[in-house]
């Protein structure tokens, strides 16, 4: 290079262009340290990591929060793919992978959403809603009664009492002056006064105060007494003039009536006012609203204004009759006469107007001329001439009206009956054929005519004429007019026909009654419906009390079906309750005849005659009923009860040897047997049953009524005999166990009784009167703890056993027997002997009544209630420490009806041989008083 060619400069200020270095200071060089910020080194308490923010997520229930772009590749941000062209099979591939992650997801839903809703109960179990927590006390308030409601306390605003008094504890000073000016309050003055000394008094000058009126005060009172009275008598403003009316007497009493309103009612009533205001000024032809505000005003107690603005709705709309009702309410009666007298040029054809006129008016004249002068504007109105109507006194009177009525309203079927009602019984049939002309479509007028021709008929029965014909009319008239109703369009229902014939009874017309069942009781019905239906009808018919329509029903379903026994049977029964002798016999009769079959109706009848003392035709009736059922174990029995009944014994058992020859039955055996015995014939009787047991060995109470007959003999071993014998070929007839029991019991072997029960238990299992036996035998041989462990027993084999459960009430201590009581009312599903067990402990407690209820609650049962001795001689010993004689008298006569044959005490009395023969009182009595 040569010498004589120079180098560049080089730049100083290159430096500034370029980074600094990495561990450069500025400063540095010349003595500056630098410095440090927050911002250079981050927080000063190092955060919470990932993964403990996630885990605190989840134990709250929060899904993690997901970087959408932490899964983008770290060389390309914006994707692989930024810069391809998105073709077709892009598109086609996005939406297959789009169907296999949905159909991916669908399948884990399932799961996923069973996982969240059991994550969430578990979540909801351990930290439960608020509502929660309350939802079975907001369930409660749905208990809650009104006057539960009413009786809560309202809730006071408790803060201030625990808020501290600031004052208490906080002294200040007195000033001076009230220290001095007390201490001068309690001091005499004994010097008087300059001027005092000089006046001989203080002079107060007129001119420093101000005079007081007392003219003006008392004129003021006045003023305010007079408005007060003003607003309680009723000042009223009216067209002629202001009127008012003030009771001398009863004005204070009066004023100490008013009403004082509370805040909240005078805020309504302004309310109000201010709204109906606004509504007839907006609307001024709009009636109701001059009503609603009349009716706010007087509500208020303001009756002047009511009134003014009733008035004032009567002027703006004079066609509307409720303003003018209004008005003539809310005035007194001069005044709402003249407002009814202005109401009638405008709305002349309102009946209320006229009828509303016709009320204010005190004098019967003055109405009738009222109702008079509305039926020449309104002729056409059939309440106008019923009104006017009834103010005759006169018959005659009211028929030249009536006359009228008809004439300008013929078709009011009202006017036409009302007519017919007051002419003579020749007149009644031309009216109610015209009627009948005028209004072809109302079935009224044909019941009408049927009751006018029954009414002849019953005055020709009472002189003593033929009345068949009339009668036969009165079916003819009503079928006749449910042809000419059907003719004319109108149909009436079934039950619309049935009603009118209840109708009918009601009013005294039996027969009227009996053609319209007789007519329709068959429409719409199906015939393999009509049975039942009819029973029905006959069942709701007297249950109301309806006893004609009853019969008439029955009486057309006998028609019908004169074959069915059930029916003759229901009638019968009706007859015995609401009929007489004479209409009973003549059902039995009849039903005998249809049905000679039936030997229910055949002993029915026979009874009946007997039961009214008429002994010949009871045999006569059995006699009919040999012919007809030569074999018939029960009318041989009821011959030989009919003859016995009498004394002719001869008889009897000569009906008994020829019962055992033609019918042959084991309970004609048994009968001969129990005759014989009743009849102290006790070898006879032993003769007869060896012969029944061997035609009948199976027959158990053969072997009973053996065994009672040996035992009453006192031959133990015969009697012992007998019932091995019937035990051995009738095993399961448990009543034979328990007299073998009894007999050896009686023997003094309990031992041997206690092995015959549990025997007889092993054979008839689930039999709870073996299991009741067996404790009675627990209990008299002084072992109640035994009996009552076998009686647990039998409750755990016998769970529904009314018996065993009465039982184990009375076996509890005095404190537990209601709560065993509940238990076993439950269990037995209220049996009755459960149910008078349960009178007899509100006996125990003195609750009168509801003992009585209970008792007739027991002897009402379906399931045998009725048929229960034992409950009626309770309820009678009862009656006897508790109840009147007329209560005595009432179950007395219930039982009798029942005739019950059940019980555990009831059966061994009733058929005691000292006891036959005696009524069904006579036991009752013997059994209320060895009950115990």
């Amino acid at each position: 290079m040569s010498a004589g060619k120079a180098l560049p400069k080089a730049n100083r200020l290159a430096f500034l262009s370029q980074p600094a270095p990495a561990s450069y200071v500025a400063g540095l060089g010349r003595g500056a340290s630098g410095f440090t910020t927050r911002s250079d080194i981050g927080p000063a308490r190092e955060g919470p990591s990932a993964e403990a923010v996630a885990e605190a997520q989840a134990r709250r229930g929060e899904e993690a929060e997901h970087d959408p772009e932490q899964y983008q590749d770290p060389d390309n941000e914006t994707g692989l793919f930024a810069g391809t062209v998105y073709e077709q099979d892009d598109e086609e591939a996005d939406r297959i992978y789009d169907a296999v992650d949905a159909r991916m997801d669908a399948r884990r839903k399932a799961r996923r959403e069973a996982r969240e809703a059991e994550e969430l109960a578990k979540f909801r179990a351990e930290r439960p809603k608020i509502q929660a927590q309350f939802a079975d006390l907001k369930r409660g308030l749905s208990e809650v009664s009104d006057t539960e409601w009413e009786n809560l306390p309202e809730v006071g605003n408790l803060t201030k009492r625990r808020r501290k008094d600031f004052r208490e504890g906080r002294h200040f000073a007195v000033p001076d002056s009230v220290i001095v000016g007390n201490r001068d309050s309690s001091q005499y003055e004994n010097a008087l006064d300059p001027m005092q000394q000089d006046t001989g008094g203080f002079d107060t000058p007129a001119e420093s105060g101000t005079l007081t009126n007392l003219v003006e005060l008392g004129a003021a009172r006045d003023k305010v007494l007079s408005l007060r009275l003003d607003q309680i008598s009723g000042t009223a403003s009216s067209l002629g003039g202001s009127q008012t009316s003030i009771d001398p007497k009863g004005y204070l009493t009066d004023l100490n009536s008013v009403q004082v309103r509370s805040d909240a009612e005078i805020g309504d009533i302004k309310r109000a006012r201010m709204l109906f205001k606004s509504l007839v000024e907006s609307n001024p032809k709009h009636a109701p609203g001059w009503i609603a505000a009349a009716c706010v005003e007087e509500h208020a107690g303001r009756m002047v204004v009511a009134r003014k603005i009733i008035m004032a709705g009567c002027e703006q709309c004079p066609k509307s009759e409720d303003v003018w009702l209004e008005a003539a309410r809310l005035h007194q009666t001069v005044d709402a006469k003249i407002i009814l007298a202005n109401a009638v040029q405008h709305v002349g054809q309102s009946v209320k107007v006229w009828l509303t006129a016709a009320n204010l008016e005190g004098d019967v004249k003055a109405k009738k001329r009222v109702l008079r002068k509305a039926l020449e504007h309104i002729p056409n109105s059939v309440r106008l001439w019923k009104e006017t109507v009834n103010l005759e006194s006169s018959a005659a009177d009211a028929r030249v009206l009536l006359a009228r009525a008809v004439e300008v309203i013929p078709s009011s079927v009202e006017l036409w009956l009302a007519l017919s009602r007051l002419e003579s019984l020749d007149r009644a049939k031309s009216v109610l054929n015209k009627a009948r002309t005028a209004v072809p479509t109302s079935h009224e007028i044909y019941i009408a005519a049927s009751r006018l021709v029954e009414q002849e008929a019953v005055e020709m029965i009472a002189v003593g004429k033929d009345a068949s014909k009339e009668l036969n009319l009165v079916d003819r008239n009503i079928d006749n007019a449910v042809k000419q109703l059907r003719k004319h369009q109108v149909v009436l229902t079934r039950d619309q026909w049935l009603k009118e014939a209840e109708k009918c009874e009601q009013e005294q017309s039996p027969r009227t009654c009996e053609a319209i069942v007789k007519a329709t009781i068959s429409l719409e019905l199906d015939e393999e419906d009509r049975y039942d239906v009819w029973l029905a009808d006959v069942e709701s018919a007297e249950q109301r009390g309806l006893t004609g329509t009853a019969r008439a029903i029955l009486a057309y379903a006998l028609r019908v079906h004169p074959d069915r026994q059930s029916l003759w049977k229901r009638a019968a029964d009706l007859e015995k309750q609401h009929g007489t002798r004479e209409s009973l016999d003549d059902i039995l009769n009849r039903a005998v005849h249809h049905c000679p079959q039936a030997e229910t109706l055949w002993l029915m009848s026979a009874k009946e005659k007997w039961i009214a003392g008429d002994v010949p035709a009871a045999r006569e009736v059995l006699e009919r009923a040999f012919v007809a059922n030569p074999e018939s174990e029960a009318i041989w029995l009821a011959a030989v009860k009919l003859e016995a009944e009498n004394n002719e014994i001869s008889v009897a058992r000569e009906l008994l040897v020829r019962a055992r020859t033609v019918a042959d039955t084991e309970r004609i055996w048994m009968k001969s047997a129990v005759f014989e015995r009743r009849h102290s014939q006790l070898d006879t009787a032993l003769e007869t049953l060896k012969a029944a047991v061997a035609k009948y060995p199976k027959f158990a109470k053969f072997y009973m009524i053996q065994g009672q007959i040996l035992h009453d003999r006192g031959d133990l071993t015969g009697a012992r005999a007998a019932y091995a014998a019937g035990m051995k070929l009738c095993p399961k007839e448990p009543v034979l166990w328990i007299l073998a029991s009894r007999l050896e019991e009686a023997d003094g072997r309990s031992i041997k009784a206690r092995a015959l029960l549990d025997k007889a238990r092993m054979v008839n299992p689930g039999v709870d009167t073996l299991w009741a036996e067996a404790v009675g035998v627990e209990e008299r041989s002084g072992a109640p703890a035994q009996g009552k462990a076998l009686l647990a027993r039998g409750l755990q084999e016998c769970a529904s056993s009314g018996l065993l459960w009465s039982m184990a009430i009375w076996a509890e201590p005095r404190a537990s027997r209601k709560s065993r009581s509940v238990d076993a009312l439950k269990k037995s599903a209220e049996s009755p002997i459960v149910v008078c067990a349960i009178a007899r402990l509100f006996w125990a407690e003195r609750k009168i009544e509801k003992t009585r209820e209970w008792f007739a609650r027991a002897v009402t049962k379906d399931d045998g209630g009725a048929d229960l001795g034992d409950a009626w001689a309770w309820w009678l010993k009862f009656e006897r420490q508790h109840g009147t004689l007329e209560h005595q008298e009432a179950v007395i006569a219930r039982c009798i009806a029942v005739e019950p044959l059940h019980g555990l005490l009831w059966p061994s009395i009733a058929k005691d041989m000292k006891n036959l023969g005696k009524t069904t009182r006579e036991i009752l009595e013997l059994v209320a008083a060895a009950i115990q």
